[in-house]
């Protein structure tokens, strides 16, 4: 039996007039300090009766954040509650409401294109070195602003991790097995866009930030329904562990991972490769060009294309490697792979995106 549900309300506009039109009485801003600095937060909270701010928002966010936010949610009682910026500031703003029991209405607006937490059922929490993925219907915001003012002065590095995530996201719940008609529809669509758009949304071109915008939801939308795979429990492992940019180790294990999935969805790969105008009359040969092209994508906008290149030595990685394939298995995305996850498939993927020290 297929189910396909899409509960959150998403609004593209200015997000100052969407807050207040829905008339809080008491609303919590969850956000990072930058916004704290930049007065965005405290713009969003004209018309609410009573404001109150959680500013305490960092990469990853840990547990212990999380707790600390709760508190506040538990003590400050709101009707409303808004989480502005990345994932990160997403994923610590649903922890805090489910933790807390609250029935306060949680609403999404990203600062960044990539996490499509705005409408999805995930929050990632991280406890010693380690990313716990909380996957539950509660944790789904009723309502996604995308306000294109918000990403139009995201910096290059922002942009080019952020949409390799949202391509990672659209390309797995592609092949994931949880797919439907439904999902393929939103996958689809938010692949070949960000993959014609992100080297011109990089660049500055303001004109594509909204439709690159759009699409991490929709790509967001996809892969809550769908599911993700490999890449993204591989991508929480090494996040937690040596703390880079979850959309940078996106792009470093993606195409490692296409190939040890490709025998079983060469065909899925072929589709997509087609999508984007790239010759795919044989499956394996489509599945080898889509991943040549995201190789060619990723040298493009210099990002890593192994840790060493990312700054993380053979060594550390070797020392770490038990540990690193032990959280990757037990990953709830493992479960939505195309094919069966094992120990010598992970370990694969690990040593070839490793690189070489200097």
């Amino acid at each position: 039996m297929g189910c396909f549900v899409c509960s959150t309300q998403v609004v593209t506009g200015d997000a100052a007039a969407v807050v207040a039109a829905r008339k809080p009485r008491r609303l919590l801003v969850v956000a990072d300090p930058f916004f704290e600095k930049n007065g965005v937060a405290r713009f969003l909270c004209q018309g609410a009766e009573a404001s109150e701010f959680f500013f305490g928002v960092q990469p990853d966010p840990s547990v212990t954040l999380a707790a600390e936010g709760t508190r506040l949610v538990q003590e400050f009682q709101p009707d409303t509650i808004v989480a502005l910026g990345g994932g990160s500031a997403m994923d610590c703003a649903k922890a805090m409401k489910y933790f807390s029991g609250s029935q306060a209405a949680l609403i999404a607006i990203p600062t960044t294109s990539g996490s499509g937490s705005e409408v999805t059922d995930f929050a990632i929490v991280t406890h010693d070195g380690v990313k716990h993925p909380l996957v539950d219907e509660a944790l789904r915001p009723q309502m996604a602003v995308l306000d294109e003012k918000l990403v139009a002065q995201l910096p290059k590095s922002l942009a080019a991790d952020g949409g390799f995530d949202a391509l990672t996201h659209a390309l797995e719940a592609y092949t994931a097995t949880g797919r439907s008609g439904f999902t393929d529809c939103l996958a689809r669509e938010a692949f070949q866009r960000v993959f014609s758009l992100l080297p011109r949304s990089v660049a500055g071109t303001l004109s594509v930030r909204l439709p690159v915008h759009e699409a991490a939801t929709m790509a967001g939308m996809a892969f809550t329904q769908a599911g993700l795979g490999l890449c993204h429990a591989l991508a929480h492992a090494l996040g937690g562990c040596f703390h880079l940019p979850h959309g940078r180790l996106n792009a470093i294990l993606l195409p490692a991972v296409m190939e040890v999935n490709a025998p079983v969805c060469a065909d899925r790969y072929a589709q997509l490769a087609q999508s984007i105008g790239l010759e795919a009359r044989a499956e394996a040969a489509g599945a080898r060009n889509l991943r040549f092209a995201l190789v060619r994508l990723r040298r493009s906008l210099n990002l890593p294309a192994t840790l060493a290149e990312a700054g993380i030595s053979p060594s550390e990685v070797q020392h770490q490697t038990e540990a690193l394939v032990a959280a990757a298995l037990a990953d709830p995305c493992c479960q939505t792979n195309p094919a069966p996850v094992t120990r010598e498939m992970t370990l694969q993927v690990l040593q070839q995106v490793t690189g070489h020290g200097r």
